[in-house]
Formats: structure tokens, C-alpha cells, sequence
């Protein structure tokens, strides 16, 4: 070995040792972005290739991580069980859950108190002025017209770019058929009309959103539920057996990032359950609100992308990228066009023209997809904090999901402790939690909170979370006697 290799050895091992070294100081903590390689070089007065050589040492070694386009990050710094799988139920069920969701919804959005019960992702990284100027500019070209009623299936220019959007992921979709609604619920409200009559059996998720299982609820249908994998989405054998025992008319599922365990489906799984529904005549209706949120190099494909026409009803909305109170979202409903029409026109005639006119200038402008990457990686560093500060404060036996997208972490306290009253402990903490009981049909997860990092990380967030940590041990149930 010649002297420059000894050279490059020690001066490699040298960037290994300050990294470590700043670690033990608490300079640099899990989860925390590692400075750049230039700024490293710069720092150590070594090259660049030799801070690329150690910081590649510590990746494959597993003690930082690698994100495109973002840089290098700490990795957590333990190891936590995520949720147990969860079993399929023997028969569907009517669903008798509004008055329970309709109490917790009370308390989650009291305004006093701090919102980790709601998943409001855009909150973590607004785009408030990109959409002011949107707004102003919209207002210029439209005038008058932003008064006025708009056409039924939405507004022209805003369905030319949901097209285009479309299209930059590989999919061809006819204008005539994508419907302009007000947010994804009134588009799965549609199209569950558009497939199903009150009396029928849905397939959803499990653990589901809670919105999601009171409008099952309110169409008069009965759910089976079906289990989700923290990491790859429902699992077909659960639902291929379902399949077999019951009549299911459809099935509603979060085929990019499921809410609340943050899973997400891979593009192979998603056309094996397209083979599953398609040998079984069943239609897909798929949530896709979260699909943009992705955490991975690439966002998974709409299952709608593999799908045959007619097989798939898509539903998705800018309320969890762009702005909740815009109330925009859209279905690409295919044969069922006409169908979905008429119902959108019986539901609530068109959708707001102001905020269509101001979203399709914040798509056309290029500031969507910037605002996209932005919310991601700002969502992304969120995750990895607030998984850290539940590891920290919260007991050992807690388990937390870990997951692939989105702006929720799923947290099962154990067998022994009540969500609900978890619940309201926080909430005469300051602090509203959603109850795991609401994100499901039947009677389970009661055990379970969802929390949300959606939203600007500061010292008070961890300091919401170390409340929430000693709140545990109260939440215990009481023996019977």
C-alpha cells in the first residue's frame, strides 16, 4: 500500500470519527440532516469524494440514511415494533359508528387546543402566497365569471391540468369523464353511489379512516373489513378469502398511502388485486389522496394506471397537498360518467369557481410541483422526529407504525390501556389524538391513537409529545371487580 492510500484511509476514517464525535455531543441527533458534502469538505479541508467515501461507509453500516435529492440523514436510533396484523372478521357488519366520530371530531377540532388529532399535512409546509398570486391572478382573468354557477363536471381549465397531470404518470384520461367535486369524500360518496345500492356489502381497510367508515354508514351499507400491512397495504389472501364468502359489491381502498398506518402498496401487489377484483367482477374505488406524498424516490402509479375501463373508480382532492378549505377534489369515473353527473348535480351542483380558477393557475405556473416537493421532504423530517420523540417519551411496549408517505404516525398503547380515554386525558391536556375506535367498523383498536406531524415542527411539538408520554400510565384500564 502506497502513501497516498494510507492518506486516503485515514483522512476517510477521520470524517467518520467527527460525525460520530458530534453525534456523542448531541450536536447531531437522530433523524437530523447531516451537512452536505461540500460543506463537510469545506469544514475538514478534505475532498469531496473522500466525505462521499465515509459518509457511503455509515449508510451501508446502517447508522444514516440516503434520501434523493435531499441529502444524508441520521438514522433512528432504535429499533421499534410496528402494529400487529390484525384479523379478518367471520361476516360484514352494519356500521353504527357516527355518534362516537361525531363526539371525537368535537374535541379534535376544538380550537384551544393543539391539532395532532387532525391529518392536515399541508399545515407542515403552506403555499399560501404561491396561492395568493394564484388567487389574484385568477381573479384578473376571470372577473365576474368567479361569481357565477360552473359547469357541473368543473371547470374547464382546471380538468386540463389534472389531466396533464395524469399524464406524466403514464395515463391517458378523457376529460369528459373526470368530474370536478368538492373534495375526494363527496368523489367516494359518488361513486360508491354510482356502484352500490343501501343493503350491499364494501370491502374497506383496516384500520380505515373514520371518514371513510361513517359514510358507509350514512349510504346504508354493510363493510367487511379487510387487514392492511403497515408496509405493502391489505393483504390479498384476507381479502381473496372475503371475496369468496360474501357477496362484495366493492371495495374502497387507499391504493397509494393508507390513513392511518401510512402503508403503501407496491405497483406489483396493486395488479395482483386488480386480478383478484377483475375474476370476481368487482369494482376498485380508490382513494388517492395521499398518493403525492410519497416518502420513497417515486410516487406508486393509481391503480387506475393497470386498470381495464370500468374497473376502477379513482378519488382523489388538493385538500391533503394544496389547501383543505379550497374543498376541490375530482373522480375519474369512466363508464360511469353520466352516472356520477347526475348524482354530483342532485349532491351540490358544481364545485367553488374562485378556488378552481386559482388552482389551475398554481398547477399551470409549475408552483404545485415545487410546492409537492417542498411538503414532502418537510413531511418526510417530520416523521422521523416525531417517531423519535414517541421512542423517547412514550413505554417501551408501544408500538409505532412507521410510515411510507403521508403526515400520521399509528401508535397501539397495548392490550391493557384504552384509547378513548387516552383521548380525553389529552384533550384536558390541550392536546386532541384521535381514538383508534373511530378507524374502524367493528369494535377494534381500541387500544390505539393516531397522532398527527403535519404540521410546523418547533420545541413545542416535542414538548406536546413528552405530555402525551406520561399520559400513558393513566390510561391504563381499570381491573373489573
Amino acid at each position: 500500500m502506497n502513501h497516498s492510500t494510507l492518506k486516503s484511509d485515514y483522512l476517510y476514517q477521520q470524517v467518520i470519527t467527527v460525525i460520530r464525535d458530534m453525534v456523542e455531543q448531541e450536536l447531531l441527533n437522530p433523524g437530523d440532516k447531516l451537512p452536505s458534502l461540500r460543506a463537510m469538505a469545506s469544514r475538514l479541508r478534505v475532498s469531496i469524494p473522500t466525505v462521499q467515501q465515509a459518509y457511503q461507509h455509515l449508510e451501508m453500516s446502517g447508522q444514516i440514511v440516503a434520501r434523493e435529492k435531499s441529502g444524508y440523514f441520521l438514522q433512528d436510533g432504535q429499533q421499534t415494533a410496528t402494529p400487529q396484523r390484525s384479523k379478518l372478521p367471520a361476516k360484514p357488519v352494519m356500521v353504527n359508528k357516527q355518534q362516537l366520530i361525531e363526539h371525537v371530531y368535537e374535541g379534535i377540532h376544538l380550537s384551544d387546543v393543539a391539532p395532532l388529532g387532525l391529518a392536515n399535512p399541508v399545515a407542515a409546509s403552506s403555499p399560501q402566497q404561491a396561492l395568493a398570486r394564484s388567487m389574484r391572478q385568477a381573479m384578473r382573468q376571470a372577473q365576474a365569471r368567479m361569481l357565477d354557477y360552473g359547469a357541473i363536471d368543473g371547470l374547464k381549465m382546471l380538468k386540463a391540468q389534472v389531466v396533464q397531470y395524469y399524464l406524466a404518470l403514464g395515463l391517458t384520461v378523457n376529460s369528459d369523464e373526470l368530474i370536478i367535486t368538492n373534495g375526494a369524500q363527496e368523489a367516494i360518496a359518488i361513486a360508491l353511489q354510482c356502484v352500490t345500492q343501501p343493503g350491499d356489502i364494501v370491502a374497506i381497510e383496516s384500520p380505515c379512516y373514520f371518514g371513510i367508515v361513517e359514510l358507509v354508514e350514512n349510504l346504508g351499507l354493510k363493510a367487511i373489513e379487510i387487514p392492511v400491512c403497515p408496509d405493502d397495504g391489505i393483504w390479498l389472501d384476507d381479502l381473496s378469502a372475503a371475496l369468496a364468502r360474501h357477496p362484495i359489491k366493492a371495495c374502497l381502498f387507499s391504493t397509494s398511502i393508507n390513513n392511518p398506518l401510512g402503508s403503501q402498496m407496491p405497483e406489483s401487489r396493486m395488479q395482483q388485486l386488480l386480478q383478484l377484483l377483475r375474476a370476481h367482477e368487482v369494482v376498485l374505488i380508490e382513494d388517492d389522496v395521499y398518493g403525492d406524498l410519497y416518502f420513497g424516490e417515486q410516487r406508486v402509479r393509481p391503480a387506475q394506471c393497470f386498470a381495464q375501463p370500468g374497473e376502477v373508480l379513482t378519488c382523489s382532492s388538493f385538500s391533503k397537498t394544496v389547501a383543505p378549505g379550497y374543498r376541490v377534489g375530482w373522480m375519474l369515473a369512466g363508464p360511469q360518467s353520466a352516472r356520477a353527473k347526475r348524482f354530483k348535480r342532485a349532491l351540490s351542483c358544481s364545485a367553488p369557481m374562485m378556488n378552481q380558477w386559482a388552482l389551475a393557475d398554481f398547477m399551470a405556473s409549475g408552483e404545485f410541483q415545487r410546492h409537492l416537493r417542498q411538503l414532502r421532504k418537510r413531511l418526510f423530517d417530520n416523521k422521523q422526529k416525531m417517531r423519535l420523540a414517541v421512542q423517547k417519551y412514550f413505554p417501551d411496549h408501544v408500538r409505532i407504525s412507521d410510515p411510507k408517505g403521508g403526515c400520521v404516525l399509528w401508535l397501539d398503547l397495548g392490550d391493557e390501556y384504552d384509547g378513548g380515554l387516552f383521548f380525553q386525558l389529552a384533550l384536558q391536556a390541550g392536546i386532541s389524538v384521535a381514538p383508534g375506535a373511530i378507524f374502524s367498523a367493528y369494535e377494534r383498536y381500541r387500544s390505539c391513537v393516531r397522532i398527527s406531524y403535519g404540521l410546523p415542527w418547533c420545541d413545542k411539538m416535542e414538548g406536546y409529545v413528552r405530555t402525551l408520554g406520561e399520559l400513558v400510565v393513566q390510561a391504563k384500564k381499570q381491573p373489573h371487580l
